[in-house]
């Protein structure tokens, strides 16, 4: 099992050495940086779960670090340190787009809580993510089975949306008959050996109904593949 990662940015060596040793004992893998710069170019390298970031640091200090890290598009959650308890503090380290706030000094039972709700939030937020798969300029998605593409609702039966989703799921993978006969049949199937075949043309026509370009390829001798040409 892949287990959480959790980078701790925080000039304090104390501080730092005391977070890696509770961490990793709670069963994180953890990173450490010293500085805000340092911490910077160790999110070239890894892609944590969650960063501990302190505000009060030299060279750049946390409310930089935050607002680089929210402008290059990241979404990772942030819990921010500080020693001062002034709200304008915790408004100015929301507002650049942290997602929680503990002042020093702290109890480490809090602050493991709060990684463990950043955690639950960021992983209920994948969750609802993946409900949705978006492929080329068509959308599916698996709460209400319904298909969009350019805006436009296409009906779908049963299996013409799984196949659908199959291939949404594998973008620019060519798919052998085999592997999607068993994906989307199961293995016992014995119907008509067409059967792949008919579901192919039916999806295409579905698919390109409203002037929608061809993005499910024959590859002969290969199999299928979803990609625009």
């Amino acid at each position: 099992m892949l287990r959480d990662k959790i980078m701790v940015i925080d000039d304090d060596a104390k501080i730092t050495s005391m977070l890696k040793r509770s961490l990793a004992f709670e069963g994180y893998a953890v990173s450490t940086a010293a500085n805000g710069s340092e911490g910077l170019k160790l999110l070239l390298l890894e892609e944590p779960n969650v960063i501990i970031l302190d505000v009060m640091m030299p060279q750049l200090d946390g409310w930089e670090v935050c607002r680089r890290i929210r402008e290059s598009g990241s979404d990772v959650p942030i819990l921010m340190l500080t020693a001062k308890d002034e709200v304008s503090d915790r408004v100015k380290g929301l507002d650049l787009g942290a997602d929680d706030y503990l002042v020093k000094p702290f109890a480490l039972e809090e602050l493991l809580a709060r990684v463990r709700s950043l955690l639950r939030r960021r992983a209920d937020k994948a969750e609802q993510q993946t409900r949705r798969v978006q492929a080329e300029d068509v959308v599916l998605d698996l709460d209400t089975r319904e298909v969009i593409r350019d805006g436009s609702s296409i009906e779908l039966t049963t299996k013409e949306f799984d196949l659908l989703h199959l291939f949404m799921q594998n973008p620019r993978r060519v798919l052998s008959r085999d592997l999607i006969m068993e994906k989307v049949w199961g293995y016992d199937y014995s119907g008509e050996s067409n059967v792949l075949e008919v579901y192919i043309a039916l999806l295409r026509q579905k698919l390109e109904e409203h002037g929608g370009k061809r993005i499910i390829q024959t590859v002969r001798g290969a199999g299928y593949v979803l990609r625009g040409e």
